[in-house]
């Protein structure tokens, strides 16, 4: 893998790095991703599990689904990848993450600023009286209720249809326009409007870097580009840090 010698030394010059992480770091981790050839969109469709309204005719069923995403999601650990992220915070004064991304790995793998813009699938709350249940659910059948006032629990994530929690975008801009390096991790960057982040610190003076299996829409102004698994990728492009830091 060619790493250039400007980049080596705009990640030496760094003191704030930040990375905008989707699917394709947590597929690396056995997570099915929802696009691509093998995506969970192309089975099942969104707008019967992935809304208020589906919820609330089907309660059962959309449970049935995320507690299948659940076991999938607890049986899989943090890969290269996120182990990769989380250690550049021993390199650089600020590391912030943005992630799609609803698994934890992240956390899991030591990363310790992290900005969930689609929630998290091991929170859940009540739809009427808005208690957190971030342990194990009161279960009532098959569908939880919360124990205060009997409403549906529904899982922490951000549906269709639905605002991106507002503090985590707007702390995720901040983190955009601040930035030194932004990288783009493992997402085709389509869905808006968490791919205007990137532009974001694109107009901002951050150097853009991607890293993805195969190109993107980001590509054509990206910095760098590098095509890979981000489990290979982001241990090399450390390791040629270091040795430079080391000359």
């Amino acid at each position: 893998m060619e790493i250039s010698q400007q980049f080596i030394n705009r990640l030496i010059e760094a003191q704030y790095i930040v990375f905008f992480t989707g699917a394709g770091i947590s597929a690396e981790s056995g997570i099915p991703t929802f696009r691509g050839k093998d995506g969970i969109w192309n089975k099942l469709r969104p707008e019967e599990l992935a809304n208020f309204n589906a919820f609330l005719r089907n309660p059962e069923m959309v449970w049935e689904w995320y507690s299948h995403r659940k076991k999938i999601i607890h049986e899989s650990r943090p890969n290269p990848g996120h182990r990769a992220i989380a250690a550049m915070q021993d390199l650089f004064k600020n590391v912030a993450v943005i992630t799609q991304n609803i698994d934890n790995l992240h956390r899991r793998a030591g990363s310790r600023t992290i900005y969930e813009l689609h929630g998290n699938i091991e929170r859940n709350y009540c739809i009427q009286c808005k208690t957190y249940y971030n342990e194990e659910l009161p279960l009532e059948g098959k569908i939880p209720k919360c124990t205060k006032c009997g409403g549906l629990i529904r899982p922490d994530v951000v549906w269709f249809g639905e605002y991106l929690p507002q503090d985590q975008f707007i702390a995720s801009e901040n983190a955009a326009r601040d930035c030194d390096i932004f990288f783009v991790v493992g997402t085709s960057a389509v869905v808006f409007p968490a791919a205007s982040l990137i532009y974001t610190a694109r107009d901002n003076g951050a150097y853009i870097v991607e890293v993805n299996i195969a190109e993107t829409e980001i590509s054509r102004i990206a910095n760098e580009s590098f095509y890979g698994e981000a489990g290979k990728v982001l241990p090399v492009i450390i390791e040629k840090l270091k040795a430079e830091k080391d000359r």
